[in-house]
């Protein structure tokens, strides 16, 4: 049966998500781009700038015509970074079909307003079944065909189940999970303690440092979740610990390499000037510093990162900080 997919948002992971779909011959997939300049690479059939090398196949739709993109779909797919996602969505919801379920490829936390990428696209876009895919999954890997295993989550079952059967192929394995609110945001918190992780790989703290380090930050962000409302359990699995390993060990993680320039000195505003991609654990760091703090939960490390980030802290002082505080028993 044919399958109808719009993928929203033609960066690194929305181009290599539209190369695991087209790989079914029954699904009818378009890639749209919110830049007209990107229409440049719609002959060319590559991502040259976020994925040189890694070729998208002809029956993918390349567009930026959003009515062409959504035309009779069966599945919105959102690959839109958190701090453009409202806005984008806002451009173009004229053109959205109403109830036509979404699936949510964004990991991050809105500022101001803390809503998870699945609450701004019901506020925009109106009522409609949604759903989350999440986990270890660097476009640069999946592009290439390495082996990838995610979750799918959502409220509605069906939906779950419905894209894990979508998204299979012999290089891609999607497990289902109910709790989208921990899944979702497993996603944004796993960034900010990649930050940290890049931030003691600049300071040069070595292998223990590290280690130590994505223990407490998983048990923070269970922490968190769990305050939340979330299944404490969906923290140990692959949109928690799978995806703060791969955040906080690649050399692809984005977040990660901000918080090597930081442990090395740059200031972000420099690491900002010199990039073009985004690092969603940034805005993300003041999203969780700005509700921990309301909330009253106590989130250390991403504390201090949020310091670097936003206060000018020195890196050296932030672990310093970290390694003097009162003691305590071990518990998430």
């Amino acid at each position: 049966m044919t399958m109808r997919l719009a993928i929203l948002g033609s960066g690194a992971w929305g181009t290599a998500v539209a190369t695991v779909l087209a790989q079914n011959p029954q699904h009818r997939v378009s890639l749209w781009s919110a830049r007209s300049e990107n229409a440049t690479w719609h002959q060319r059939r590559e991502n040259a700038r976020l994925l040189p090398g890694v070729a998208i196949a002809e029956s993918v739709v390349l567009t930026t015509d959003i009515a062409q993109a959504v035309d009779a779909a069966d599945l919105l797919i959102v690959a839109v970074p958190t701090a453009y996602l409202r806005s984008t969505l806002g451009r173009i919801a004229g053109a959205i079909p109403k109830e036509t379920p979404l699936l949510s490829l964004v990991k991050g936390l809105e500022n101001t307003t803390f809503r998870r990428p699945t609450e701004i696209a019901l506020e925009v876009l109106g009522p409609r079944s949604v759903a989350v895919l999440s986990g270890p999954s660097h476009a640069e890997e999946v592009a290439r065909g390495l082996p990838t295993t995610l979750v799918a989550a959502s409220d509605d079952w069906a939906l779950a189940r419905r894209v894990q059967q979508c998204f299979a192929t012999e290089r891609f394995r999607v497990y289902t999970n109910v709790d989208l609110l921990g899944v979702e945001l497993s996603g944004a918190l796993k960034n900010v303690i990649g930050i940290a992780a890049g931030i003691s790989d600049g300071l040069g703290l070595g292998d223990n440092s590290k280690s130590a380090l994505l223990t407490r930050g998983l048990a923070e962000m269970a922490r968190f979740g769990v305050a939340l409302g979330s299944d404490a359990q969906t923290f140990w699995g692959l949109a928690g610990m799978g995806d703060l390993i791969t955040t906080c060990i690649s050399r692809h993680g984005r977040n990660r390499a901000v918080g090597e320039r930081l442990g090395k000195g740059e200031t972000l505003a420099a690491i900002q000037a010199s990039t073009s991609t985004v690092a969603e654990g940034v805005f993300t760091a003041r999203s969780v510093f700005e509700k921990s703090q309301q909330m009253g939960i106590p989130m250390p490390i991403s504390t201090e990162v949020y310091r670097v980030l936003y206060e000018q802290k020195s890196a050296g002082n932030a672990v310093n900080d970290l390694m003097v505080r009162e003691l305590r028993s071990e518990h998430w």
